[in-house]
């Protein structure tokens, strides 16, 4: 994944830091408040406005091949989408700094998925996989993202790309 954004989005994100109230408020909604996240054991490890990354650890729950013991595409395809939402929530957040980070933690209520696309490119054999995700575009009502699955060693082995409605 390019390491920029476009240029719009990345020159008005490159000097924007979050407060640690944002940040803690975010990490409790995607890793408590989202059930399901909890149940795939994805857990925030770095959020900025322009990109963000996630861990999961393996487990047996997580199991798709029990011979080879790699992990579900449903779990892969789950974790790459709560990514690109979190990528979208970091990407408003960003937008509103002029409000008060609660306030801002109220503006993903209507977040929610309307597509999503992933390449399996490698089968997810590893004790852990890291996601990261950014946003290509944040427009008044739709946001788009690109997302990556990698291996423990820092192997591609899936990506994504997904659409999201935002108000």
């Amino acid at each position: 994944m390019p390491k920029s954004l476009s240029p719009s989005l990345a020159s008005l994100n490159k000097t924007l830091e979050f407060e640690a109230e944002f940040i803690d408020g975010l990490k409790d909604i995607f890793e408590e408040k989202i059930v399901f996240n909890k149940l795939l054991g994805l857990k925030i490890t770095s959020l900025t406005p322009h990109r963000v990354t996630a861990r999961i650890d393996m487990r047996h729950e997580l199991v798709g091949h029990y011979s080879h013991n790699r992990i579900h595409g449903g779990a892969i395809s789950a974790g790459l989408d709560a990514v690109g939402g979190l990528a979208v929530m970091a990407a408003i957040g960003a937008r509103h700094l002029d409000e008060l980070p609660a306030q801002r933690l109220q503006r993903f209520a209507k977040l929610g998925t309307i597509d999503l696309r992933v390449d399996y490119l490698r089968p997810g054999i590893d004790d852990y996989f890291e996601l990261c995700a950014e946003v290509m575009r944040l427009g008044s009502r739709v946001a788009s993202t690109r997302m990556e699955f990698l291996g423990a060693d820092g192997k591609l082995l899936s990506t994504g790309a997904a659409a999201y409605i935002v108000s």
